[in-house]
């Protein structure tokens, strides 16, 4: 039997057990309803990036592209779609803290205000300072579903090289049963059916060559070669990184558009009409007729004076066109493209005690499907954190510059 002491030290031991279990029972409720999880979370997801770096002046404020980057693209919240694409049903699924560079493909901008189709891997590496030497095949994402007629079509010049003299071709040929002797050209004439469909990196390990094995590969622009669209912007070495002032399309933006933000006014406001904010699809004066309408309204020439661009926090109105247009139900926040329609701009939270607005960036999903077409969803995906604005700031509008009545 056990004495007397070691009762009361079992007895003593039980209670503090109890107590300890009151304790953290009390802990783990007050950690759920008074926030403290969510400040903990909050802490570990990375936070959105501040407002991109900008260049004020007295008639402009727009981003600098010289120091705006994908990679600094941080997105607020998380999403998950299924839709077609050209493999296919295929899912795009993203986080809040992610970059959008990991999830966001080129074809979501393919856009003649961008053209990042046009760039090439060397031109990349060389504004970034970057040595070709230490990238390998894999690096390149797009050429994981290239077949041999693809990089043949993406750059004729293959067709004249000995199938010997490049390994990662050679070994590839191998692996599908196929001589690796005479020309490329002629390897293609003479096993065209079986090499139609034959992925390069299906049938061999993309790491383990340099990219430069391949003769020109890091000088063929991105769209020469086959479903370039669905390369992610980070599957192409460098571009991550890029700053905007390197993309060949932001030559072309028309910015003449321009207007002041006179006042920002929360969502108490209701049945605002004098829109200058909506879609492409609905227009850019779509009227907000609803209890909720916090905007900014504008200053400016003429009947620019008076017009409100709505918060998108509030309003929505459709987007999207073709098969993708279902997606998030159709909608997208009300807004402007004022820097073409790779994203679009909206007003997302109003502080009217500062006379302050901060602007977001919304993309979308957009796919080329053989016998469809290119259809896009709506600019659903954000929000990513833009453009702040004050009271008095100059804001661009950009095209179309129609105006309400």
């Amino acid at each position: 039997m056990k004495s007397d002491k070691e009762l009361l030290i079992h007895y003593n031991f039980s209670r503090y057990l109890i107590l300890l279990g009151l304790l953290g029972g009390l802990f783990i409720h007050s950690f759920v309803k008074y926030g403290i999880m969510n400040q903990v979370v909050g802490l570990l997801i990375p936070k959105a990036n501040a407002q991109v770096p900008t260049i004020k002046s007295d008639d402009s404020f727009m981003p600098d592209w010289s120091r705006l980057r994908f990679s600094d693209m941080i997105i607020s919240e998380g999403g998950r779609v299924t839709y077609p694409g050209t493999r296919g049903n295929e899912t795009r699924v993203w986080n809040a803290g992610q970059s959008i560079a990991e999830f966001l493909e080129l074809g979501d901008f393919e856009t003649p205000q961008l053209q990042i189709e046009k760039l090439n891997v060397s031109t990349i590496a060389e504004a970034l300072g970057l040595n070709l030497d230490d990238l390998k095949l894999s690096d390149f994402q797009l050429l994981k579903w290239q077949t041999l007629p693809d990089l043949v079509k993406a750059n004729p010049d293959l067709a004249d090289e000995p199938v010997n003299s490049i390994k990662p071709i050679s070994d590839f040929l191998t692996q599908l049963g196929i001589p690796d002797t005479g020309t490329i050209g002629n390897i293609l004439f003479d096993n065209n059916s079986q090499l139609l469909n034959a992925k390069l990196g299906k049938f061999i390990n993309l790491k383990d060559y340099d990219l430069k094995s391949i003769p020109h590969i890091q000088n063929t622009p991105i769209n020469r070669f086959a479903n370039w669209q669905d390369s992610k912007i980070n599957g192409v070495p460098g571009l991550s990184n890029l700053t905007w002032d390197n993309l060949p399309g932001l030559q072309t933006l028309d910015l003449n558009f321009v207007s002041k933000v006179d006042l920002v006014l929360r969502e108490i406001e209701a049945n605002r009409t004098r829109s200058i904010s909506g879609s492409y699809q609905q227009g850019f004066n779509v009227p907000c007729l609803q209890k909720n309408c916090a905007h900014a309204e504008m200053a400016g020439i003429g009947r620019t004076t008076g017009v409100q661009w709505i918060s998108g926090k509030y309003q929505k109105v459709r987007g999207g066109f073709g098969i993708l247009k279902a997606l998030n139900g159709g909608q997208e926040p009300t807004g402007r493209n004022p820097f073409g329609s790779a994203f679009k701009q909206v007003v997302w939270d109003i502080d009217e005690a500062s006379g302050s607005m901060e602007t977001a960036m919304f993309f979308r999903i957009c796919k080329t499907i053989p016998f469809i077409g290119k259809t896009c969803s709506p600019y659903f995906i954000g929000p990513v954190p833009f453009i702040k604005y004050r009271e008095k700031d100059p804001i661009i509008f950009g095209q179309p510059n129609s105006l309400p009545s």
